[in-house]
């Protein structure tokens, strides 16, 4: 390892992405993980016989936060333990790479973002579109008028769950699976439009198998001169069709299916002309995680700022 490397270190293997966060840090030359920790033994003995064989295994919350050699931990629990477990790593002056959703208590919410901030602790959100070549280019053509004034975005990003996982989200959260995979989308809405002015859901129970699950949702978002919709299911057969549509005065841009590698956006102008449309070289770029990853380490690094997520949700 050079000189540069700093020490991260993953709390908790719950989360959906946990494998995926830690195989990302593996893969970043500026990063050394030195260990994990996991609350609740089932879990701990299944990841140590998974993707998690081999690493290090702190004992505890203590000696994983009491280290001074790491200077970032990466939030991996399970969506109704992280945002605790969160304020532990900040409370321990650590940097904190959060998986999204952060939890589901405002109020609580808030009070780690500003305390982070005080002092001067970076966190980041897993919000790995933002990282996302596709996602960026259209983001810029929105909000450098290149597609005029935007009235609509459309947003559609279903999965299937099994009745098993759907349980899981039932048993802690409201909200079912757009609790769960909205926030992605939203994330790019609101970079995009501002905060909405009014928002209505619907969230159903469609499938029967859980009735306590909202397993096929809409959410409608209200803007000044704009609306948004994001429609979200857990039953959706594999592969799942993902769209991200982006509707102006002077022209559209539609991120079509699989988003990654989002080789394809469909820009439709109202007349031609230059502009950043133009297509340049392709070159191979690595998976959203391990982008976001190394926006992680360059903070610790003194470089370039983070794309933290502080209260205001700005970027």
């Amino acid at each position: 390892m050079g000189a540069r490397t700093i020490h991260m270190a993953q709390y908790g293997t719950a989360h959906g992405h946990a494998s995926g966060k830690l195989r990302s840090m593996q893969q970043n030359p500026d990063v050394e993980v030195v260990g994990v920790f996991e609350p609740n033994p089932e879990r701990r003995a299944a990841a140590m016989a998974g993707a998690f064989a081999g690493l290090r295994w702190f004992e505890s919350e203590a000696e994983l936060l009491g280290d001074p050699s790491i200077l970032a931990v990466a939030s991996e629990g399970r969506n109704d333990e992280s945002l605790a477990q969160t304020e532990a790593i900040v409370a321990a002056g650590k940097h904190v790479w959060y998986d999204k959703p952060a939890g589901d208590d405002w109020d609580h919410a808030q009070r780690v973002f500003a305390a982070a901030k005080a002092a001067g602790i970076h966190i980041q959100m897993g919000y790995m579109l933002r990282y996302h070549e596709a996602f960026q280019r259209v983001s810029e053509w929105a909000k450098s008028g290149f597609l005029g004034e935007l009235f609509s975005v459309r947003a559609h990003m279903s999965t299937f769950l099994p009745p098993e996982s759907q349980q899981i989200i039932a048993a802690n959260h409201q909200g079912g699976i757009l609790f769960d995979l909205c926030g992605h989308v939203l994330d790019q809405i609101i970079w995009m439009l501002g905060r909405p002015l009014k928002v209505t859901s619907f969230l159903r129970n469609d499938s029967g198998k859980v009735p306590d699950f909202k397993d096929n949702c809409l959410a409608v978002y209200e803007f000044e001169r704009a609306m948004a919709t994001v429609d979200i299911a857990a039953l959706e057969t594999r592969p799942m069709a993902r769209r991200f549509e982006v509707y102006g005065s002077k022209g559209s841009a539609i991120i079509v299916e699989p988003f990654e590698p989002g080789n394809r956006i469909r820009l439709c102008l109202d007349e031609a002309r230059d502009g950043p449309h133009q297509p340049g070289p392709r070159v191979p770029r690595p998976a959203g995680n391990s982008r976001e990853n190394t926006k992680v380490a360059s903070p610790i690094h003194g470089q370039k700022e983070a794309a933290s997520c502080w209260p205001s949700g700005a970027r």
